[in-house]
């Protein structure tokens, strides 16, 4: 991806046309780069994974949570508190989320 140095719009590809050779440019200032036969990497991006935080900690599932007989698909324990979230677009069903009371297991799933 290459952004315009003047205004930091994403550029657009534009194939070559009547000679010109292929280009990009950008779609709300004049500024535009012509395409060499050859590209050469300027440099290499290196992406850094972003730390996943948890929907629910276990604070959250342990003070808040309300309890029902639910078996773990961990260690098949039968009872489980859990918090209903709704993480899709408003005519979709909720998410529950789980968690099981057996203190040795102790997990935390999910149903849509």
């Amino acid at each position: 991806m290459e952004f315009c140095p003047t205004c930091g719009m994403l550029l657009r590809y534009e194939l070559p046309n009547m000679g010109q050779p292929s280009r990009f440019y950008c779609p709300t200032c004049p500024y535009f780069c012509s395409i060499e036969s050859r590209v050469k990497i300027k440099r290499k991006q290196l992406l850094v994974k972003k730390e996943i935080e948890p929907i629910f900690t276990l604070d959250d599932m342990t003070k808040g949570g309300s309890e029902t007989e639910a078996t773990c698909p961990h260690c098949n324990f039968g009872r489980a508190r859990y918090q209903q979230l709704q993480i899709r677009s408003a005519d979709e069903p909720a998410t529950t989320f789980y968690f099981c009371l057996n203190e040795k297991c102790q997990k935390m799933w999910r149903e849509d």
